[in-house]
C-alpha cells in the first residue's frame, strides 16, 4: 500500500476516580487521518478542518509521534499527511491522542506492522508530551487498543483491557478553553490518607462494576475527591449537569480528561437522550455554546476505512 486512510476515536479519560488510569474509546465522534508514502525524507501536514493547527512536524502532535516512529526504524522514506478532526482541540475528550494515536496507526499498517500497540502507546505519547507536557497514556491507549483500558503502570506501559456492560455515553463539550497543562498545574500536590482511601475504593469498585456487569456498583463508584472538586470550578454549569443527569436516571458522571467536556453514563439510549436534552437547557439557559454528543463505547480503536 502506499496510502491509507483512518478513523481514530474520541476518548473519556479518567471516569470521575481513575485519574490517568482509565480511558474509554468512543464511536463519536473522530477524527480522519489519510497518510500516503512519499520518497522524500520529510513529514507533509495539511489539515482540513478550521482549527489552525501546527503544520511543522515538529510542532505538530501528529508529526512528533510519527518522526519517533521513523526514528525507531531508520526509515529513509516520508509521509504525506491529511487530517480532517472532528475532536476540538482542548475538548477534553482526546482531541491531542486522536492525532497522535492515529497516524502512528496508520503508519504501521502502511509499513507492514512493525510494532506492536503498546509499542504504538510509547510512539504516540512523544506526541501527547508536546500536547500536554506530561508523558500519560489514558486517552491514547484506548484510541489504539479500543473499549476501556486500565494503565496499571506509565513507566512500563502495562495496559490492562477491560470489559464492560452496555453504556450509553453522554457528552457536552461547552465551547470554553481549559489548557490541559493549566488543569494539571492547578492540582493538589498532596492529598490526605482519607481520601486517598476514598478514591483507591471508588477505582476498585468501578472497575469491579465494569467486570461484573454491574451497574449499581459502576453508579456508586463513580465519584471523585480529590480531582473533581478543583477542576470542576472551571466549568460553568458543571454541578447543574451532574444533578440533571442523576434524576434523569443516568448513573454518574464527571469531567471529562481535564475537561471542559462533561459526560454521563446510562444503561440504555432512552436515558442518554434525555441526559442531552437536559445538557442544551443548562447551557442554553447560561448562553454558552455547546456541542453534544450521544455515542456507545468502541470496541476496537483507530480502524482503518
Amino acid at each position: 500500500m502506499q496510502s491509507i486512510k483512518v478513523k481514530s476515536p474520541a476518548t473519556l479519560s479518567n471516569l470521575c476516580c481513575g485519574f490517568d488510569i482509565l480511558g474509554m474509546a468512543l464511536n463519536e465522534p473522530y477524527d480522519i487521518i489519510e497518510l500516503s508514502k512519499i520518497d522524500e525524507h520529510k513529514i507533509i501536514i495539511r489539515h482540513t478542518d478550521e482549527f489552525n493547527l501546527p503544520t511543522d512536524p515538529k510542532h505538530n502532535i501528529a508529526g512528533v509521534a510519527l518522526q519517533s516512529m521513523m526514528d525507531a526504524l531508520n526509515y529513509e522514506g516520508g509521509f504525506d499527511i491529511i487530517i480532517e478532526k472532528k475532536i476540538k482541540p482542548g475538548s477534553g475528550i482526546g482531541s491531542s491522542a486522536a492525532s497522535a494515536a492515529g497516524i502512528v496507526v496508520a503508519a504501521n499498517e502502511l509499513l507492514g506492522k512493525p510494532f506492536n500497540k503498546k509499542q504504538l502507546v510509547a510512539f504516540a505519547m512523544e506526541g501527547e508530551l508536546l500536547a500536554s507536557g506530561s508523558r500519560h497514556a489514558d486517552n491514547l491507549a484506548p484510541c489504539i487498543y479500543g473499549g476501556l483500558v486500565l494503565i496499571r503502570d506509565t513507566s512500563s506501559l502495562d495496559i490492562i483491557e477491560l470489559d464492560t456492560p452496555p453504556l450509553f455515553i453522554t457528552i457536552v463539550h461547552p465551547q470554553i478553553e481549559i489548557k490541559t497543562s493549566y488543569a494539571r498545574e492547578i492540582l493538589p500536590k498532596e492529598v490526605s490518607l482519607k481520601s486517598a482511601v476514598t478514591q483507591w475504593a471508588n477505582v476498585a469498585g468501578l472497575v469491579s462494576g465494569f467486570l461484573k456487569y454491574d451497574y449499581q456498583l459502576i453508579s456508586r463508584s463513580l465519584q471523585d475527591v480529590i480531582v473533581e472538586p478543583v477542576r470542576s470550578k472551571l466549568i460553568p454549569g458543571f454541578d447543574e449537569v451532574k444533578k440533571m443527569g442523576i434524576e434523569a436516571g443516568a448513573l454518574g458522571g464527571g469531567i471529562s480528561g481535564s475537561g471542559p467536556s462533561l459526560f454521563m453514563l446510562s444503561e440504555n439510549q432512552n436515558i442518554a437522550k434525555s441526559v442531552e436534552s437536559d445538557m442544551k437547557l443548562i447551557y442554553n439557559h447560561l448562553g454558552i455554546d455547546y456541542k453534544t454528543y450521544v455515542s456507545t463505547v468502541a470496541k476496537s480503536g483507530v480502524e482503518v476505512i
